[in-house]
């Protein structure tokens, strides 16, 4: 039986996008034959894995005695988080960043894939072999995505195996659904936020899944290291500052920017928990509308961009998930609001701000507007959307696109 054009252009354009992984995985052999110091958060996973295996504790040091020279930071990962790494340990220390860096752009082509092929829509893939490759490869110009790679962070992996789990796993009603988030969350505390969705949209089922994959994992990790499991429990997981200053223009998180408006008051996370509990409001009945008339992809969105705000923690490089929502709005033919989304991130707005030290105290309100501009878009975007969805209510009953 003959292939149909739009599946062989899709194939084509799938085996382009992975030679741009494999150009990405050249250029790490490159680096590690160079000896160039590249992604230092890759080394910590690597060195978390070693950590493990040779009995020493994760938690009590202020790095890793299995580190490489030049990185100096702290395992701020789940205990879980450290037998996930072992095959990093395999890995040649140097050759490790050009790992995650190849594992990153495959993710990437997969996020890209999935929300451009949503149920109702033709697939993009399948009318031009260009469009992966050219999609993945403008996506490498967003600064959360070039930053992930440079810095050797897996955000696009986890973000690819939420997207998989939610408009995947889940939409086909596969027995596996909520595996992959609760391997995301035992990695990074952040994917959390997607158990709650699964509730909240009905896959209870999913939810359950997610979370009893999660608290195995963690459990299986207090039989193996008692020690360093409590410790990370009762210490490390409820100290946000133990990853950095949360002040730092690069924490585009609700609990950033009100520490920093505040100067760092020990009211500031109880302020930020705050409104994020009344941001929830809106975010919440957001996402059950949009589940509930079929714009999944939407409806996760929504969620990922609140979990953004909410987190203690949300570094720039965290907010890969500007990703998907371009691919959505292209999808959707919301040209100018791909091109204003893209422009945010390919505006690299944050790194121009002057920041660092105590800098951020002194910003007046044009610098503090640009320097919590992710925030704000987040926000005022979820705002905006609720406050468009109750027009749609009050205008009539009926279920309508958006």
């Amino acid at each position: 039986m003959p292939t149909s054009r739009p599946a062989s252009e899709a194939r084509t354009g799938w085996v382009l996008a992975g030679g741009l992984a494999l150009l990405v995985l050249a250029f790490g052999v490159v680096v590690w034959l160079a000896g160039w110091h590249v992604g230092a958060d890759s080394a910590v996973y690597r060195a978390g894995a070693l950590t493990l295996v040779h009995g020493d504790p994760l938690y009590t040091r202020d790095v890793l005695t299995a580190l490489p020279d030049w990185v100096r930071l702290p395992f701020t990962y789940t205990p879980a988080a450290a037998p996930l790494f072992l095959p990093l340990a395999l890995v040649p220390s140097g050759l490790v960043w050009g790992v995650i860096a190849f594992l990153s752009v495959v993710a990437l082509m997969v996020v890209v894939t999935v929300v451009s092929s949503p149920p109702g829509h033709s697939s993009l893939l399948g009318r031009s072999r260009w469009a992966l490759p050219a999609g993945t490869a403008a996506a490498l110009a967003l600064e959360p995505v070039w930053k992930t790679l440079f810095l050797g962070q897996i955000n696009l992996i986890l973000m690819a195996f939420v997207v998989l789990d939610v408009l995947v796993l889940s939409a086909r009603g596969s027995r596996w659904a909520g595996v992959l988030i609760g391997v995301a969350a035992a990695i990074k505390l952040t994917p959390l936020i997607f158990v709650p969705h699964l509730f909240f949209t009905g896959r209870w089922k999913d939810g359950l899944r997610a979370v009893g994959t999660f608290v195995a994992l963690e459990a299986v990790m207090f039989a193996v290291i008692p020690v360093d499991a409590a410790r990370f429990w009762r210490d490390s997981a409820t100290d946000p500052s133990r990853v950095g200053s949360v002040h730092w223009i690069f924490n585009q998180s609700l609990n950033g920017l009100v520490n920093r408006a505040t100067h760092l008051a020990p009211w500031s996370l109880a302020v930020a928990v705050g409104v994020a509990a009344v941001l929830a409001v809106p975010a919440v009945w957001l996402v059950v509308r949009l589940h509930r008339r079929g714009e999944d992809a939407a409806a996760l969105l929504v969620t990922a961009f609140y979990g953004l705000l909410l987190s203690p923690v949300s570094w720039s490089h965290h907010w890969v998930w500007c990703v998907p929502l371009i691919t959505l709005l292209v999808v959707k033919a919301r040209w100018w609001a791909a091109a204003a989304v893209a422009a945010l991130f390919v505006s690299q707005i944050v790194m121009l701000v002057p920041n660092g030290g105590e800098t951020e105290f002194g910003w007046g309100l044009g610098w503090s507007v640009l320097g919590n501009v992710y925030v704000l878009a987040a926000a005022a975007g979820i705002l905006g959307l609720a406050a468009r969805e109750l027009r749609l209510v009050r205008r009539s009953p009926q279920v309508v696109t958006v």
